[in-house]
């Protein structure tokens, strides 16, 4: 009989094997239905958190630990909890001292732990674990250097949504060789949408639209001095682009756009697949 125990599945896994028992006789109406409350919330102790490990499968889009204002112990906590549920947890705004000590505590675990280049970003997942494939595709672009971190959070989020991501990064309006260049990259791989992450003017978004024919997600960063410090110029020229086409998320909300991008081409996809059908 299918009971909690079986917590190393993930959640789809997990409802298929109470469904398949529901079937078979092996569980009744009830028991499936307290089974299936199981994994409709999980409970960090103390009230430290309440997770939702069915989110995936009811959006699309993973549940994500913001560990920015969350001291390490509870951190450690509510992944532990994730983990015992799901077979990998996406960590984002993670200091980088503690992303240190939370990958070692991970691997004495046997876990699998990898974080893009220059992010507060980390992705935990057992060995088992196997990326779905959803034949989405997401280019990723950046400006400079400085903004790659962020690129990096949305590059993650994707893959992990199931989409094939194309990456170009420092290929801000400082050269514009460079742009074309990495524009023409996107278009060649047939990405569904693609995220530009840029600080300082921010200006890079509004080219990269006029130029293509699918959907842009900008990510201002906060990367810039003076005015525009903190993001702020970067967010207001995007919001102010005259280009359409161009969506535009918080300033350094890279897993905000990744997700976005990803629920663009996953959806293109499946309409894909459901008028070849």
């Amino acid at each position: 009989m299918f009971n909690s125990k079986r917590s190393n599945e993930n959640s789809r896994t997990g409802v298929r094997a109470i469904l398949e028992g529901l079937i078979s006789g092996n569980l009744s109406l009830g028991e499936a239905e307290k089974e299936l409350r199981f994994f409709s919330i999980s409970h960090v102790e103390k009230n430290i958190a309440k997770l939702d490990p069915l989110r995936m499968m009811r959006t699309g889009i993973p549940e994500v630990v913001l560990a920015s204002g969350k001291n390490y112990a509870d951190l450690v906590k509510i992944v532990g909890t994730i983990l015992s549920k799901s077979d990998h947890v996406l960590v984002t705004k993670i200091h980088f001292a503690e992303m240190s000590k939370l990958r070692n505590a991970m691997k004495k675990k046997n876990l699998v732990t990898y974080s893009g280049r220059n992010s507060s970003c980390v992705f935990i997942a057992r060995k088992k674990y196997k990326r779905m494939r959803t034949g989405g595709k997401v280019g990723i672009l950046c400006a400079g250097t400085s903004d790659i971190g962020i690129a990096e959070e949305a590059r993650l989020i994707s893959q992990v949504m199931g989409c094939e991501t194309f990456t170009d990064y420092d290929v801000g309006l400082a050269g514009m060789h460079r742009t074309v260049s990495a524009v023409e990259k996107m278009i060649r791989s047939g990405v569904h949408a693609i995220v530009v992450a840029a600080g300082m003017e921010g200006a890079l978004a509004s080219v990269v639209s006029s130029l293509v024919d699918i959907p842009v997600i900008g990510v201002p960063t906060s990367v810039g001095y003076g005015f525009g410090s903190n993001g702020m110029a970067a967010l207001s020229s995007m919001l102010q682009t005259c280009t359409l086409g161009v969506a535009v998320v918080n300033v350094d909300n890279g897993i905000g756009a990744g997700a976005f991008a990803a629920l663009i081409a996953n959806a293109i996809q499946t309409n894909k697949a459901a008028l070849a059908s």
